[in-house]
């Protein structure tokens, strides 16, 4: 909105330079402008934070609550659950130090409190030596680390390895961009973005998703608290790392390295389905998109803007690998990353400036004018 295309030279009072008075008019419009702008990003920005943490009046898919609160103390898979244990371990252990000396603490406090004046000039009895003490401060210490090395190497280890699955473990390719997540599953031949989706484990159809973590630019961090811990995403190397969710619902998480303008905002959102709506999922992803032939036109748009030589739409043109695959964009509950629905209006707002709901983001402003939008929306909006 430009709360100052309106204000001319005319609507002021009378009196001073004309010229003068038409620098001030075009300042003070810049300015309106820019808080305009400032406000609009704001309200993105609020509007991004109610999708992510799930607030009233936000569609999402399906029938998944979300997971909005974003805690290692309630885990919902396999390997969050033994780092949870872990934590308990390390915590409790703190917990009895601390007890220990802040014990040792009061008690000294209050038995060697100062007496009196006679305390100002007696020397405290001085003690050499102590076999029961130096071993005290120094056996229990070395104990407490092996114990916690020999914990934490054996969880790491089991949160590394995938449980034996066979050939019933899904796989998935994750790939770190600035600032989204590129997701493949090989076994099936789909590609999308950001929103990832596997099977929930159950006594009847166990399910297990090894993850294997890459980086197209910089290192990024993966970590969705309730299904395991973070791993990084390193350039010229594969780190894995597995989940075994038990629990249908959609699950947050975030970017935990800082890669960039928009590190805050390369969120992840893990939707945990029943192996029918999943392979129902899997099944929607692998159909060509839909050839509409009413919006030819946009599609053309869409190729002849360059759009295609950065992003893929299957059976097309556009065959671009530096954004995320649109083959199926309408299938997805969120744009740019997880920072706003992907409504009609956010995405109009995207196409005419990416950069007032993402600003930093890699996706130059591509000047289209009015008709050119209308078009690559309409089409757009039909990639389902």
């Amino acid at each position: 909105m430009n709360l100052g295309k309106d204000l001319t030279p005319e609507g002021w009072h009378a009196g001073g330079c004309a010229s003068t008075r038409m620098r001030r008019s075009a300042a003070f419009g810049r300015s309106t402008r820019r808080l305009a702008g400032i406000g609009k990003r704001l309200l993105f920005k609020l509007a991004g934070y109610a999708l992510l943490t799930g607030w009233p009046g936000i569609a999402v898919a399906e029938d998944l609550p979300i997971r909005s609160v974003q805690n290692i103390f309630t885990p919902k898979s396999g390997p969050a659950e033994t780092l949870f244990w872990l934590s308990v371990l390390v915590l409790s252990i703190c917990a009895v130090i601390f007890l220990v000396v802040a014990g040792l603490l009061t008690y000294a406090v209050i038995h060697y409190r100062r007496r009196g004046p006679a305390d100002d000039e007696a020397e405290p009895p001085q003690v050499y030596g102590g076999a029961a003490i130096e071993l005290a401060w120094t056996v229990m210490p070395i104990l407490i680390v092996v114990v916690l090395v020999l914990v934490t190497a054996r969880t790491i280890g089991e949160i590394t390895r995938p449980q034996p699955g066979g050939n019933s473990n899904e796989e998935l390719r994750i790939i770190g961009h600035r600032f989204w997540w590129e997701v493949r599953y090989p076994k099936h031949n789909v590609v999308t973005a950001n929103e990832i989706h596997v099977p929930v484990d159950s006594r009847d159809q166990p399910a297990l998703t090894e993850i294997t973590l890459e980086s197209a630019d910089v290192a990024h961090g993966f970590w969705v608290p309730e299904l395991n811990g973070k791993t990084w995403a390193v350039p010229n190397y594969r780190n894995t790392m597995w989940i075994k969710p038990f629990l249908r619902a959609i699950y947050l998480g975030n970017c935990t390295v800082l890669c960039g303008d928009q590190h805050a905002n390369m969120l992840i959102r893990v939707f945990v389905q029943d192996r029918k709506d999943y392979d129902q999922w899997l099944a929607d992803q692998q159909k060509p998109p839909v050839a509409d032939p009413a919006v030819a036109q946009g599609l053309k748009e869409f190729v002849a803007n360059s759009c295609g030589t950065c992003h893929t739409i299957a059976t097309t043109a556009a065959n671009g690998v530096f954004g995320p695959d649109l083959t199926h964009f309408m299938s997805r509950t969120t744009l740019g990353a997880g920072v706003a629905a992907n409504n009609e209006e956010n995405l109009r707002s995207w196409l005419e400036d990416p950069q007032v709901l993402k600003p930093g983001c890699l996706m130059p402003d591509m000047k289209l004018n009015d008709t050119q939008v209308d078009e690559i929306l309409a089409y757009l909006r039909t990639l389902k």
